[in-house]
């Protein structure tokens, strides 16, 4: 239509929008006070504007001299189509509407509820809150969050970026606190309608809409962990939701400098956390998924034959990547580092390394040691030694393994959320004496060469 007649479609939208305004045009779009529910009232709204802009679109057509292959009916339904588009976009919903629509919302919510995401940092803060932040929030009362009209906002490490937040709305209290996080404290805050957001200072809404729809006294609880560390990638939070009445606030744990600090307290000393060392993974090619396995006493050629991997047949990455990605194939490789104190054996989304077989031959002069991890936060954490298996086990609470095992595991926290193939990583190089680097990684990556690995039976 813009081809043939440029100009034809902003006009029906012009022509449409005044008459939409029109005092004897404007009691034809209401909508029946009967309308009934949400949907309801949403159809008859948009009914009457699309037959107000094809009507229109009829209108302007017969006067538009088309060409008489052009079939005019169709040509004034397809304008009429975008013409009302563009008028409902503008066109405030009818009174009822807001009403039902909560209707709907608030039968649809059900308990409980989890929400994954980030928000957008700014000014060391972001807030669960139904409106904008306020300005000039004091956090001297617990270090970590401050109660507003409508929510409460959150004190967090670094001052701009975003962090990682996982909000979960109970039918009740949760029977315990969680471990991992070094910063707990609960608090009351009464919600003027509901449905609160995770906002950052700039009103953008991440997790949008997600507390009750109904208004009323709701217990927040505030997990942090990574304030201290200035690294945005590793802040994290939790915010658990559960309706209560009002109740003093609740410090559960206080444990990170900054909110010793926010609260006038002398600093804590907190020894270096060795899996912090293996942050560089995260922002690597093994972010994703990746198994690392280290070995000992052995060649490269040991180590490979190991895997089921031919030393005499090395193929660039590239063209073993091109290969899988063509095929749409997931047939295991491995790249390979030889260092003056191990072998290291690295696969890019891959987990030969974490088989009892692999390990029981590339340890057989040694010891070997592997950890894999992957998209779905499955783990594995592998311990061998000449030849026999010690230990092999998704890393999580207390092991009853050997005691070099648990040698290599003691003081290690598997259970603080995020750094688990790190502190797994930690784990092998205690066991094996030699970890990966991220210089490690970079040679692996110039050098450009794996082995595919022949399938096991």
């Amino acid at each position: 239509m813009e081809r043939l007649r440029p100009g034809v479609a902003d006009l029906v939208v012009a022509l449409a929008r005044r008459l939409a305004a029109h005092p004897s045009v404007v009691p034809l779009l209401a909508v029946a006070p009967e309308a009934g529910d949400e949907s309801a009232i949403a159809a008859q709204h948009g009914t009457a504007h699309l037959a107000l802009a094809v009507a229109t679109a009829c209108a302007v057509i017969d006067q538009a001299h088309l060409p008489s292959v052009v079939d005019r009916a169709a040509a004034a339904v397809g304008v009429g189509i975008g013409a009302a588009a563009v008028l409902l976009r503008a066109a405030p919903m009818p009174p009822a509407y807001a009403e039902a629509l909560l209707a709907r919302i608030r039968s649809e919510y059900v308990l409980p509820r989890q929400s994954f995401g980030s928000v957008r940092v700014s000014g060391n803060r972001f807030a669960l809150i139904e409106g904008r932040l306020p300005d000039g929030v004091d956090f001297v009362g617990n270090g970590l969050v401050a109660v507003v009209d409508g929510g409460a906002v959150i004190r967090t490490g670094v001052a701009d970026g975003d962090v990682k937040v996982q909000l979960s709305v109970l039918a009740e209290a949760p029977p315990e606190v969680e471990s991992g996080w070094e910063e707990v404290v609960e608090v009351s805050w009464r919600a003027a309608e509901g449905r609160a957001s995770v906002v950052g200072p700039d009103g953008a809404a991440r997790l949008r809409d997600r507390t009750p729809p109904w208004p009323g006294e709701y217990r927040l609880r505030v997990h942090a962990r990574g304030r201290d560390d200035g690294d945005s990638d590793f802040e994290r939070y939790r915010l658990t939701v559960w309706a209560a009445p009002a109740a003093p606030q609740i410090v559960h744990r206080r444990t990170d400098r900054l909110g010793h600090r926010l609260r006038g307290e002398p600093e804590p000393l907190r020894p270096a956390r060795p899996e912090h060392a293996y942050r560089w993974i995260r922002r690597s090619p093994l972010s994703v998924a990746a198994t690392v396995t280290v070995a000992t006493g052995a060649t490269v050629e040991e180590v490979l034959r190991a895997f089921g991997a031919d030393p005499d047949r090395p193929t660039a990455i590239r063209d073993i990547e091109k290969d899988l990605s063509l095929r749409r194939g997931a047939d295991p490789w491995v790249a390979v580092l030889d260092t003056a104190e191990a072998v290291l054996a690295v696969e890019f989304n891959g987990f030969e390394g974490s088989r009892g077989p692999v390990l029981r031959a590339a340890s057989a002069r040694g010891r070997a040691a592997s950890m894999f991890w992957n998209v779905n936060a499955l783990t594995q954490l592998s311990f061998a030694e000449r030849g026999r298996l010690l230990a092999s086990f998704e890393p999580w609470g207390d092991v009853d393994a050997d005691p070099v095992v648990t040698a290599a595991l003691a003081g290690l926290d598997f259970a603080e959320p995020g750094d688990r193939a790190e502190t797994g990583l930690v784990a092998v190089e205690r066991f094996t004496g030699r970890g990966i680097s991220a210089a490690d990684l970079t040679r692996i990556q110039d050098a450009g060469i794996g082995f595919r690995v022949a399938r096991r039976a």
